[in-house]
């Protein structure tokens, strides 16, 4: 199938501006880390403009990149639905009216720091945060082959990561290496 083309089941593809709107408001009403699931309930669960496997593939892709993930998958998905006007409406759809917003929340937290309310707040929206991402963690670990050597790799990055706090850069280069030469060698 072309880089561009989606399959005949899936739904017609949004204009540019539409992408704006749609980036827009996942900017405007999700928070942390959870911004890749609401990307998938978004475009692969409730419009249908993608598959389930194609949305993981552009998430791992995202992930890989220099760069903030979520950013990097917004300019992915517009480009895959819009070509490179979609790719820069996303884009600005994700970043500039959040940026805004933060602007002002922000200097809304400055001036309410020393109430105990304001910490309450980021200690809830941390929590919601953590159950996206901990969601979208799950959705990606069900599609990962149930065979020992990704399986092994996945174990191997986070044990490398998490517990040995090896630097994230250099884990992510070796394991990911091998995971792909492995994988292009076995077919």
């Amino acid at each position: 199938m072309a880089q561009n083309q989606m399959p005949d089941n899936l739904a017609e593809r949004p204009s540019a501006p539409q992408l704006f709107l749609i980036f827009t408001r996942i900017g405007l009403t999700s928070f942390g880390g959870g911004l890749s699931g609401w990307m998938l309930r978004e475009f692969v669960q409730r419009r249908r403009l993608m598959s389930e496997e194609d949305f993981l593939n552009g998430l791992s892709v995202a992930q890989a990149l220099p760069g903030v993930n979520v950013t990097n998958m917004a300019i992915w998905i517009g480009y895959k639905l819009g070509g490179r006007n979609g790719a820069i409406a996303s884009w600005l759809g994700i970043v500039v009216p959040a940026a805004f917003v933060i602007v002002l929340i922000g200097s809304a937290f400055a001036s309410l720091s020393g109430y105990e309310l304001s910490h309450v707040a980021l200690s809830g929206a941390a929590s919601g945060a953590i159950g996206l991402s901990l969601a979208m963690g799950l959705t990606a670990a069900r599609r990962v082959p149930r065979r020992v050597f990704p399986l092994a790799i996945m174990a191997a990055t986070f044990v490398a990561v998490a517990i040995l706090k090896w630097p994230l850069l250099w884990t992510v280069l070796g394991f990911g290496s091998l995971s792909v030469a492995v994988t292009y060698r076995d077919g």
